[in-house]
């Protein structure tokens, strides 16, 4: 194979909130056939339960995992269609589109919403959820995403769990490109329902989210679903009952997730991994400053999983030629999501180390003086 061979067969690095770069042996423990309800599955389902719930820092006494089929968005739904009562009354916390997301899904089940929405770049106020919770005693249900991906800002969940405890309420956490990266403990939270999925921090692939949840939460959501695939009390009645899936699960994606969670334990856990991802974003933050491009939030909101960075004021720079010269290259990056500003995203999770940061760095800087822009005197190359 010569060099140009061996350069295409090589998968494109993803720098994206997921899903991710994935290591060689997570895609070979996906070529493998096994029966849903052979019993080596079954242990590893089982196995995977319960490290969840270690990850979670979740005692087994009082939580429990289930394993929904589907991306993260699905299992989000599971808890917003399964959790919350006809008498219920949700109160979502906005700073980002997969907040104005839970809340589109609560409209489509008519659920009861009242919505607490901030700018995508500013921290929600811990006072006015307090406020809303003594104006709104109807209320019976707090959501809040952990990271919000359409930016990267990380939101204090300690801190909000602490206050939607205090007033008897439950508490659900979107936590899909926090867990795995950012240390959460289900308990001092107070997290009532946490929500991630197999394409992100743990760095498997997509096929399915889990929910760590109190059991007693759990038990509420009999025969108060508004769905049936996505009935989470019935999968978690079948998973403990036969350790099934109540229909066809994603068998490769969980053999996949099994060897992740063995990588994560040799990279030191949760703590090992996030020191990697720091130092990457640390990487990708000083490069592209020096570069010229601007993030978009303060350092002290960006979290060290997504970074977005502002569009710059160039008259040779548009984001599709930008984003296709640097898949060219063999780096995927992804487009803004926010509302008013015209942004893009880079990710340093995923399979992804020091040298690859980089690399991308470097192929930035190459595509720049292509395109005949100097970000740093704004202006272009004589």
């Amino acid at each position: 194979m010569n060099a140009k061979d061996l350069e295409q067969s090589r998968d494109k690095l993803l720098f994206t909130p997921g899903p991710l770069t994935t290591s060689a042996k997570v895609k070979e423990a996906a070529l493998h056939d096994l029966g849903s309800r052979d019993s080596q599955f079954l242990f590893i389902i089982r196995n995977i339960r319960q490290k969840l719930l270690d990850l979670a820092n979740a005692d087994s006494d009082n939580y429990d995992t289930v394993i929904m089929q589907g991306s993260g968005t699905f299992g989000v739904e599971a808890v917003i269609s399964s959790a919350i009562p006809a008498s219920g009354k949700l109160l979502n916390i906005i700073n980002g589109a997969y907040g104005r997301r839970i809340s589109q899904m609560a409209k489509i089940h008519s659920i009861p919403v009242q919505e607490l929405e901030y700018p995508e770049d500013q921290i929600p106020s811990v006072d006015d959820i307090e406020y809303a919770l003594k104006a709104s005693p109807d209320i019976t249900h707090v959501s809040v995403v952990h990271c919000e991906t359409t930016t990267g800002i990380l939101n204090p969940v300690e801190s909000i769990g602490k206050m939607v405890a205090a007033y008897n309420k439950t508490f659900i956490v979107d936590a899909m490109s926090s867990f795995g990266a950012c240390e959460i403990e289900a308990g001092p939270c107070e997290i009532g329902y946490l929500i991630s999925s197999s394409n992100k921090c743990i760095e498997g692939i997509p096929g399915f989210s889990f929910v760590i949840a109190k059991k007693t939460e759990l038990a509420r959501c009999k025969d108060q679903s508004r769905t049936l695939s996505l009935n989470i009390y019935d999968q978690w009645s079948s998973m403990n009952a036969n350790g099934q899936f109540r229909f066809t699960p994603p068998v490769q994606s969980i053999l996949a997730f099994s060897q992740a969670l063995h990588e994560l334990d040799l990279e030191g856990g949760i703590k090992g991994r996030s020191l990697r991802y720091m130092e990457n974003n640390k990487i990708l933050i000083e490069g592209m400053t020096s570069i010229g491009f601007r993030p978009y939030l303060a350092h002290d909101h960006r979290s060290y999983i997504v970074t977005s960075f502002l569009y710059p004021d160039h008259p040779n720079f548009t984001f599709g030629h930008f984003y296709s010269k640097l898949n060219e290259k063999g780096f995927v990056i992804y487009p803004g999501k926010l509302s008013m500003v015209d942004c893009f995203r880079i990710g340093n999770i995923g399979r992804l180390f020091q040298l690859d940061i980089k690399m991308l760095l470097d192929a930035i800087e190459e595509i720049l003086f292509e395109l005949d822009i100097d970000l740093i005197n704004n202006q272009s190359h004589e």
